[in-house]
């Protein structure tokens, strides 16, 4: 039987993304990063880990995060005073989800779950 056991994100600036990914997931390091590597956990309880590997690539990354938020509006109003980014999108009518994209460029969607 397979499991996630982590989600692994490119990214060209390691020590911002660090940055980035445990103020907006609320996670911390698991250890010391590498020059090339790290690995982030949630500070409490249990979660995926989120792996930030350094990449030299300018392409556009195929992967992207679905994070769940009770007050979308305020989830993403916190995550672009964190450095995300709005991204141009074409939005279906009714759409209960934001596009962004992290300081890196790396695109993730916000979507509004009642809590």
């Amino acid at each position: 039987m397979l499991r996630i056991g982590s989600i692994v994100w490119g990214v060209q600036d390691l020590p911002r993304a660090i940055t980035f990914w445990t103020q907006a997931l609320n996670y911390r390091l698991r250890d010391e990063p590498d020059d090339d590597w790290a690995v982030l956990v949630p500070r409490e309880g249990h979660g995926v880990q989120l792996a930030l590997k350094l990449v030299t690539s300018q392409k556009a990354k195929r992967h992207h995060l679905d994070l769940y938020a009770g007050d979308r509006e305020a989830e993403v109003e916190r995550l672009l005073a964190l450095g995300a980014e709005r991204v141009d999108w074409q939005y279906e009518p009714g759409a209960d989800y934001v596009v962004l994209a992290d300081p890196d460029g790396n695109r993730f969607c916000v979507i509004g779950k009642g809590e």
